[in-house]
């Protein structure tokens, strides 16, 4: 279908807030680079979702849903399909009483952890500095600073990209491991979820956030665009220590290039293109495993 007449179709969903033609994708992640979406949409209810997910399997289109773009890295070229974005998807709420919060899946993790200090809950401290949605943090297990989802995570509701079904997973079901859950292996779009948090000293929980970000802040070059550590953690070693001991912080290709603040961060110094990104990525893997004998995975998903 020509992208004017399926541009139209999915405009006349209820709940798409917006769809447009040749979206920069460089201005949804945090990478800053990136070409162009064919189309990109943004569904406000979940029901325009789903809507919208129909649509696009009877069009046989191809599609990419899209948080806060933390962890993604879109190449030059652009994405010949529709992206749809979450963040309209971002509703929160939180109960003190019973240490409930649940958020659609589009909403800022920051926020979540915010909301949950606001309300003297503890378990979501170490989410706080992590730029990435909800719905990411599950799909990835995002944790840091020895915080993990699988910790907080007591309920997911999921949309099945191909069926339309709506599923609810328990945590011990999403089967989370290291950068790592059922999602990466049955890809399906979360909805919601629910946290389950406990009562603590209001003090102590900002006390803790306060530390954890000035961390964050001296060991990692966040005056930058970047997608956070690049690189999965080997078994047995640290992908940074290993950049560093290869000889290549500052090493760079273009505009971007590898921190000199922490090696574990390609960073985007200078307006790099998404090429340059990819190559430096790619150089990194070859100096490594020829130094030194391992082959660093990408967190970073490239499309």
């Amino acid at each position: 279908m020509k992208t004017e007449a399926l541009a139209e179709k999915i405009g006349k969903i209820a709940g798409i807030s917006r769809i447009s033609q040749n979206e920069k994708l460089s201005g949804h992640t945090t990478f800053q680079a990136g070409g162009p979406a064919k189309l990109f949409a943004v569904p406000e209810e979940p029901d325009a979702l789903k809507e919208l997910l129909r649509l696009l399997a009877a069009e046989k289109e191809p599609f990419f849903i899209l948080g806060n773009g933390s962890n993604v890295l879109f190449r030059d070229e652009g994405f010949s399909g529709v992206v749809i974005s979450m963040k309209a998807l971002n509703r929160i709420t939180v109960d003190p009483d019973t240490g409930i919060l649940e958020a659609e899946g589009g909403a800022a993790l920051s926020t979540a952890a915010g909301q949950a200090a606001a309300a003297s809950l503890t378990g979501m401290e170490f989410a706080a500095g992590i730029p990435g949605t909800i719905g990411g943090a599950v799909v990835m297990n995002a944790g840091a600073y020895g915080g993990e989802m699988k910790h907080i995570v007591e309920e997911v509701t999921l949309l099945n990209e191909e069926t339309g079904e709506i599923m609810k997973k328990t945590g011990a079901e999403m089967q989370f491991g290291y950068r790592e859950s059922l999602l990466k292996r049955e890809p399906a779009v979360v909805l919601r979820v629910r946290l389950r948090l406990q009562a603590g000293d209001p003090e102590k929980i900002r006390e803790t956030m306060a530390e954890l970000s000035e961390k964050r802040r001296e060991k990692q070059p966040l005056e930058y665009p970047s997608a956070g550590s690049t690189f999965k953690r080997p078994e047995g070693y640290f992908a940074g220590k290993l950049i560093e001991d290869a000889g290549l912080k500052g090493f760079s290709v273009g505009g971007a290039s590898v921190s000199e603040k922490h090696a574990g961060f390609v960073i985007n110094r200078d307006h790099a293109t998404a090429s340059e990104l990819i190559t430096l990525i790619h150089e990194v893997q070859r100096i490594v495993l020829e130094k030194q004998g391992v082959l660093l995975e990408p967190e970073v998903l490239i499309l």
